[in-house]
Order: structure tokens, then sequence, then C-alpha cells
């Protein structure tokens, strides 16, 4: 086991691998922008270095700087997170080729299924089943129409290099698909640089439900079941849960499988997810997420596991000792993505400093944020906060839970997608698991403005506020020197200061 980890992100994800490193005794280094300076993760971290000012094409999407503070900080592996470098060959590779581990699968593999045509050809050779389309990209609007004509419409016209619901256009009617085909083409190229395009079936309202993967080096491949991404908003998930409230033991184990075989057939390494749309008891492959998921924390509660632990693990050439038989879901957990987004605005992005944040607890509540009193949340990155989890032993009791963590968390200075949460956790078909990935443009009502139980809520956690105020107020915490009480509690954890920050 490598002994120094540089973590090449910021915000949740930072600070969770941060937190497995201090476990099992590993060194951790973080980055930050100029902008995150005072950030949780650079508090939290054993060292920290600036890479730049705060557009992340002038500091997190450095490969250059982000080896040079590997080298000085003398680590000997690095992990991406997500986002940011996550699922970039170039990457990985430039890691392997400094001498150092990529927590991660190789620049071959995140090729291989970067490519949405290429991950299709090799899903389809390993048996796993796919969306009825092409496996290669289209040249003309003309080929679109004749491939559309064979398989029917209505059709998905899909960027080859997307993800994140860009260079996506639905087609209903074949005389729109000579302008959704340029429209498609035209975003595909400004968001990843490659224009290029393929078309397959479209399924109307199936559900989204990823197996979740990991691989290690001697070619053994494990999965830990699946997780429900259905609620969405422009193909960026809002919600997640595990297991799934539609997927039986026998599909648990039917989809499992069909995931291991697309791990083995690009020799997979690390944690990954596969993706699966759902649609009247079929499953279709949708693509794989060549890193660790943003929703792992739900699949963690339900098996007991800690992902990033075997993450690292698996990086420094340790085998999987678990068994496939032994896991099996205990209870139920949910997840809320906690953004700085206002959902009866549209989910506007909502920038300010955070003055004040409660957070909830009790049994089975689970807080993952990057986010600390004071920190100035701006536009250069992911609105992303943190996230929600709580685990339970059945969905029912989740869902209460859920509910009752969300009236207690408090984040004021942002706007933030609380209140959205709390509403889906009382509306009827989301208690009784009817979902699909239309289920937002099905229910608008959970996105209006405020109710007279938002006001009542609102009320609450203004009362709950003035009540900490005072509580503060009287209780005496002097901190020695005249340090802050971050620093102070920093070196109290006997970790010496840098002197970088």
């Amino acid at each position: 086991m490598f002994d120094t980890l540089l973590i090449a992100n910021r915000g949740e994800i930072a600070v969770r691998v941060i937190r497995a490193c201090r476990e099992m005794d590993i060194r951790s280094v973080a980055i930050f922008s100029e902008a995150d300076r005072r950030a949780l993760h650079v508090l939290e971290a054993d060292e920290a270095y600036c890479v730049g000012p705060p557009p992340s094409a002038e500091s997190y999407l450095r490969i250059d700087r982000i080896l040079e503070v590997a080298e000085k900080a003398g680590a000997q592996a690095i992990h991406p997170g997500y986002g940011f470098l996550a699922e970039r060959a170039p990457f990985s590779r430039a890691v392997k080729e400094a001498g150092l581990v990529f927590v991660g699968p190789s620049p071959e593999t995140i090729e291989a299924m970067g490519d949405k045509t290429e991950a299709r050809r090799r899903m389809q050779a390993a048996g796993v089943p796919i969306v009825p389309g092409v496996t290669e990209t289209i040249s003309s609007p003309d080929a679109a129409g004749e491939i559309a004509q064979e398989i029917g419409f209505p059709v998905l016209l899909k960027a080859t290099a997307g993800g994140g619901g860009k260079g996506m256009r639905i087609v209903q009617d074949p005389a729109d698909l000579p302008r959704a085909f340029e429209a498609a083409g035209r975003e595909a190229q400004a968001a990843f640089g490659d224009g290029s395009v393929y078309l397959e079936r479209f399924l109307d309202a199936p559900r989204h439900i990823e197996i979740q993967v990991m691989g290690d080096r001697f070619g053994r491949v494990l999965h830990f079941g699946e997780r429900e991404c259905s609620i969405q908003r422009r193909h960026q998930k809002l919600i997640e849960e595990a297991p799934s409230p539609v997927v039986t033991p026998d599909l648990r184990g039917e989809m499992g499988a069909a995931a291991v075989r697309a791990a083995e057939a690009v020799d997979y390494l690390g944690a990954g997810t596969v993706e699966f749309l759902f649609k009247d008891g079929e499953f279709f492959f949708l693509e794989m997420n060549t890193r660790l998921q943003v929703e792992h924390p739900v699949t963690e509660l339900v098996y007991g596991v800690d992902l990033v632990d075997l993450q690292l693990r698996v990086a420094a050439g340790e085998p999987l000792t678990l068994e496939q038989e032994a896991l099996v879901p205990t209870g139920h957990s949910i997840e809320c993505r906690i953004t700085s987004e206002d959902p009866h605005q549209g989910f506007l992005p909502s920038t300010g400093r955070i003055d004040h944040l409660r957070l909830p607890g009790g049994p089975g509540v689970r807080w993952d944020g990057g986010i600390i009193n004071g920190f100035e949340v701006g536009l250069h990155y992911d609105p992303l906060l943190g996230k929600l989890i709580v685990h339970a032993p059945s969905r029912g009791a989740a869902i209460r839970r859920m509910a009752r963590a969300l009236d207690e968390m408090v984040v004021r200075g942002v706007e933030t997608c609380i209140p959205f949460h709390r509403k889906v956790m009382d509306e009827r078909d989301f208690r009784d698991g009817n979902l699909s990935i239309q289920y937002l443009e099905e229910h608008p009502h959970l996105m209006d403005g405020e109710e007279e139980e938002d006001i009542l809520r609102a009320a609450a956690a203004t009362v709950a506020i003035l009540q900490e105020k005072e509580r503060n107020r009287l209780r005496i915490t002097p901190v020695s020197g005249g340090e802050s009480p971050g620093f102070s509690a920093w070196k109290r954890a006997g970790r010496p200061f840098s002197g970088r920050r």
C-alpha cells in the first residue's frame, strides 16, 4: 500500500477520499484553486497545494501542475474523484508515465468506454443487451433517416463522446431528423470537441438502473447490486436509492452478471458503474462510468462496504477477497443531492456565502459534504454542496427518515434544492416506487413556488437558527493563541502545518 495519495479533485468527494486515507493511515495531499483556499478539503488534508486561479481550466484541469504537486509532495498515487479529469484517458496515461499509480482503470479502458459506439460494439460482443440501433457513427442526415426507418420512430440521436445529456436529440417525426442531426452535432462539438453522433431507438419513460462493479489486477470482478437513479433533470441525477423498488433477487443476479461481463470485456480495474435502461422487464446497456459515482454511498450502506477503501486496495495490487454470494443488500438507502440551485426558478444556480449550516443527525443519517460555515459558493464549479444519505430497514422507513433529516437541515446564504427533495418524499408515485426518467416532467408541481407547508418549514428553521445562536452566545469556547478553531483542531490531530495553504 502506498503511504501518500494526492486527490486531484475538490469538494465533498475530496473530503470523502481524505477520510478513507485517514482510516487507512495514508497521508493525503489536496490541491486547490485560489477560490478554494479556505475550502473544507483543504483544511482536512494533511497537505494542500494551490494549482492556479479559480477557472477549472487553469487549476483542476491542469495535468502538468497536478503532476508537479505529486512529485513535490512525494505522492505515489493519484485519486481522480469524479468529474474534472476522472474519465480523461490522457490524465490516466500521464499519471502512469510519471511512474505513479492511477486509482482507476487503464487509459485504454477509459477510451473504450468513453466512445459510446465502441462501448456498444464491445457490449454486444460480450452478450450484454444494448438498445436497438447502430454501433457506428452516422455520416449524414440521409444515413440517419435510413437507419431510423429500419428501427422505427421515435429515435434518439446521441453524441459518441457524450455525457450529461449533451449532444442528444429525441426525434418523433422523420421530417425533424435533418434539423436534429445538425443540432446534436453542433452541441457535441461544442461540449466534447467531437461532433460525431450515432442513433438508437428511443425508449419512452424507462427507469435508469445502474450496477456497481469492482475489478482487481487479477481479472476478478464483483458487483454490488443496483441503484435506482430514475429521478433526473436533464439527464442529471437528483435522487438515488438502493436497492431498486422493482428489482427482484433473480433480476439483480441477471443484471449483475451482465455488468460483470461488461467490465471483464474491457479488463476493468477499480470501481466502475454499468448503467442500464429498464423498461417492461427488459434492461439495455446505456453506458459505463469508469470512475466512482456520486451516488456510491447508498451502495456502501446497504452492502456494508467502503468502496473507496476497496478502490485504494485494488489500485495498490491487493486482490478482492469478498465472495459474490455473500454480497446481499440489507435494508434500504436513499441519497438526495444537495445543490446550490433554486428549484422554484428552474434550478437556476445560486451563489453567496454560507452563513449558517445546520446538519441533521440521528440513527442512519449520513452527510457527505464539502462546505462549512463561511464558505463562498461561486459559479466556477458544479453546484453540488454535498449529499444527504439515510439508511433504514425498509424503503418506507428510509423515506420517513429522509423526510425528517431534510426537515432538520438548514443551509442559509444560498438557495438550495432541499424544498424540492422534501416534496418528493411526500409524493405518492415516489412513495409507491412508480419512477421513470420522465418523473419530473410528469410531476411539475414539485418545482412550484412556496406552498403553505414550505412556509411553515421555513418558520421552523428560523426558530431553530435563533435558538442555536442563543446557545452559541451563552457557550464559552476559548481558542488559544487567537487561532481559528479549524487550525487548532488541525494541529490537535497531530498533523504538522505544511505552510503551503
